[in-house]
C-alpha cells in the first residue's frame, strides 16, 4: 500500500451525502434481507438471500462478474467482482457472510422494527445490514464516478457462523486469484464503533481420561477416579490464564462417571483456547500434546487442535488503520481500534500475509441475541468509511 494515497475530503463528503440521500432505500434493502431468514444450513434461506443480492447488484454498471457457488447442505456463497479492468491485476477484498445464528421462525419473536435510531431484527447486526452496505458502497462509488485504484471483490459466504469449512477455501482461492492489497472484513465493530486491528486465534482441545472403577463405599482404594484426574488437569491447565501472555483457556464442558457410588472410570473435558501470536499457538499445542497423567494409575488422551490462526496487529495493519482513521476524520468521526478475543474469517486471510482491517460493519449491539440491532445513523458513516478506504488503498 502507498501511505500517501488518500481520498480527498471533498470526495469523502460527497460519498457521505450520497449515503444520506439513500438512507431510506438502504434501510428497506436491509429489511428485505433480514426478513429472508437464513440460519446456517438453511439452503432455501441462503439461496433467497443470494437471489436478492444478485438482483440488486445486477443493476450496477461497473460489476464485472457475479458468481454463485453451490454448497451442499448450506446454500450458496456469493462472489462479486467490480471495477476490474482488463489490465487490473490487483484487488481489495470485502468479506462478509449471509448466514445467521437465528433459527428459522425467529422473525416471529423478534420482528424487524424501528425504535428511535435502532433497527432490530434477527441477523441485522451480524451481519445482514453489512451485506447490504457492501452493495451500497459499489452504488456510491459508481454514482460519484470514482474508480478505485484496484478491483473490488466481495465475498459473502454462507457458513461462517459454523466455522467456514466451505467458506474459507473459497476466500483463500479468491484472495490468490490476483494480488490482494488488503482485506476489509465487514464483521460488527467493537463498542464505540472501533475497528478491529487484532483478533486472537482459536482452538478446541478435548481430554479423555480412563480411570479404574470401584465401589465407592466398600473398596474405594481399588479405584482411580477419572473425574478427580480431570479436575486436577483442569486446575493445572487454567493456570496459564495467570501467565500474563495473550493466552486464555477455558474448560467449558465436562462429563464423566456413571453413579455417585462408583469411582468414575471415565471423564471428558472440552477446552476452548485463545492466543495472540503464532508462537503462543505452538506453545499451547505443545502443552496439550505433552500432557501427562497426574495419577499414574490413569490414562489421559488428547484430541483436537488449533482451528484459526491469530490476526496480528502488524505494521501493514497499522498503516491500513491509519488510512481508515484519516478517512473517518474527513467526515468528523473519530475512529478507534481494538484487539479482541473472538475470531473471524479475517484470521484466515491474515495468515496469508494480507493486511486485514476487521470490524468495519455498522455499529449496533446484541449479536446472536434477541435484542440484536444496528444504529441507523451509522449506516452513512460506515458506508463512507468503507468507500473511502477502497479509494485509498
Amino acid at each position: 500500500m502507498n501511505p500517501t494515497t488518500l481520498i480527498s475530503p471533498d470526495r469523502a463528503r460527497q460519498v457521505l451525502q450520497i449515503f444520506q440521500s439513500r438512507q431510506t432505500i438502504i434501510e428497506e434493502f436491509i429489511k428485505r434481507l433480514v426478513e429472508l431468514e437464513s440460519p446456517s444450513g438453511d439452503m432455501e434461506g441462503s439461496r433467497a438471500v443470494v437471489d436478492l443480492l444478485v438482483e440488486t447488484t445486477g443493476e450496477l454498471t461497473y460489476v464485472n462478474s457475479i458468481e454463485r457457488v453451490d454448497v451442499a447442505d448450506f446454500g450458496q456463497h456469493l462472489v462479486i467482482e467490480a471495477f476490474h479492468g482488463s489490465d487490473q491485476s490487483d484487488q481489495v477484498l470485502l468479506v462478509g457472510h449471509t448466514d445467521t445464528v437465528h433459527s428459522r421462525g425467529s422473525l416471529s419473536q423478534m420482528p424487524w422494527r424501528r425504535e428511535g435510531n435502532k433497527l432490530f431484527g434477527p441477523g441485522t447486526f451480524d451481519m445482514k445490514a453489512n451485506c447490504a452496505m457492501a452493495i451500497a458502497v459499489l452504488h456510491a462509488l459508481e454514482t460519484v464516478g470514482a474508480t478505485p485504484n484496484c478491483g473490488v471483490t466481495i465475498v459473502l459466504t454462507c457458513d461462517e457462523e459454523v466455522g467456514s469449512m466451505k467458506g474459507w477455501p473459497l476466500i483463500e482461492n479468491v484472495a490468490k486469484r490476483r494480488n490482494t492489497r488488503c482485506a476489509l472484513v465487514m464483521e460488527p465493530p467493537a463498542p464505540g464503533g472501533r475497528v478491529k486491528t487484532g483478533r486472537k486465534g482459536t482452538g478446541i482441545f478435548s481430554i479423555k481420561v480412563e480411570g479404574k472403577a470401584a465401589h465407592a463405599g466398600l473398596e474405594p482404594e481399588k479405584g482411580a477416579s477419572a473425574i478427580l484426574e480431570l479436575a486436577r488437569q483442569t486446575e493445572r491447565l487454567e493456570s496459564v490464564n495467570q501467565s500474563g501472555s495473550g493466552i486464555t483457556l477455558n474448560v467449558g464442558v465436562v462429563k464423566g462417571g456413571t453413579r455417585s457410588n462408583v469411582v468414575a472410570a471415565e471423564a471428558e473435558g472440552e477446552i476452548d483456547v485463545r492466543f495472540s501470536t503464532e508462537s503462543e499457538a505452538q506453545q499451547l499445542d505443545q502443552m496439550f500434546r505433552n500432557l501427562k497423567p497426574i495419577d499414574d494409575r490413569v490414562k489421559v488422551f488428547v484430541s483436537g487442535g488449533i482451528n484459526r490462526p491469530p490476526m496480528e496487529r502488524t505494521p501493514a495493519v497499522i498503516e491500513l488503520f491509519e488510512k481508515a482513521r484519516a478517512v473517518a476524520a474527513m467526515i468528523d468521526f473519530e475512529l478507534g481500534e481494538a484487539q479482541v478475543g473472538g475470531a473471524s474469517d479475517g484470521n484466515f486471510i491474515a495468515a496469508l500475509g494480507i493486511p486485514v482491517l476487521d470490524g468495519l460493519g455498522i455499529s449496533g449491539d446484541g449479536a446472536h441475541a434477541t435484542h440484536e440491532h444496528i444504529l441507523a445513523d451509522d449506516i452513512a458513516v460506515r458506508g463512507t468509511l468503507l468507500a473511502g478506504l477502497i479509494l485509498s488503498v
